[in-house]
């Protein structure tokens, strides 16, 4: 068994648990994107970065891939940390502006700007549809070919797969493929779709260098309550 702490709290896993793992073991909610329990962890959305520290020494991992080690001090909430994910949602937005999922995840993050350009390319390369048809369905019907921005996914050889079911299993993963909703008031060519942003939290910003890390927060759905249905 490994011990290590997260956000001070001691925890003991077993050899070749992940710091994600980990963490839900805790009751910790870490978001993710390209990460799904029934496949392998592939680390490329860098949603679920923690920052871990050796000393006065830190840095950056996602936590999806990274093992549990012993001694290790992890910290998922810290004021850094949470800058780095809405760096990434920012990024994902420009990409993917059209999916319901990253949209629900600006939302629940705070992200009310993205400062980048919108490429509208509805492909985030999170690899989740290569391996549900890899490793679920048994196929091997597509994969990543090109690199750099001219990574993307087809079928080998770009030709009609043989091997392909038509299952449909990629298209139920994929995050580009949940389209968001078009409700009252959306605007329909910005990246962000402001339809659903949340409160700001009336609770205390952070605690010392780190944030709050409760899902969800019991102060902000008291304070949510008491707010009118018709002023939400």
């Amino acid at each position: 068994m490994i011990k290590l702490s997260i956000n001070g709290i001691e925890v003991e896993v077993e050899q070749g648990t992940t710091l994600l793992e980990a963490a839900k073991f805790l009751g910790i909610n870490i978001p993710t994107l390209c990460y799904n329990d029934g496949l392998s962890p592939y680390g490329a959305c860098r949603l679920c970065v923690v920052e871990i520290r050796d000393g006065t020494a830190s840095k950056m991992v996602s936590s999806c891939t990274y093992p549990a080690t012993e001694g290790l001090k992890v910290f998922t909430h810290t004021e850094s940390v949470l800058k780095a994910r809405k760096m990434v949602i920012e990024l994902h937005l420009a990409t993917c502006p059209g999916s319901k999922i990253i949209q629900d995840l600006a939302s629940k993050h705070g992200v009310r700007q993205v400062r980048f350009k919108q490429e509208y390319e509805d492909c985030i390369n999170c690899g989740l549809c290569v391996r549900i048809c890899e490793e679920q369905m048994m196929a091997k019907a597509i994969g990543f070919v090109g690199r750099g921005d001219k990574r993307h996914i087809t079928t080998p050889f770009d030709i009609k797969s043989d091997v392909c079911r038509l299952c449909g299993g990629c298209m139920y993963i994929c995050p580009a493929c949940q389209l968001r909703c078009h409700g009252p008031n959306v605007q329909e060519e910005g990246a962000i779709c402001n339809a659903c942003l949340n409160l700001e939290p009336p609770c205390v910003d952070y605690f010392d260098d780190q944030m709050c890390y409760m899902d969800p927060c019991v102060v902000c759905e008291q304070a949510a309550d008491r707010i009118p249905k018709s002023e939400r």
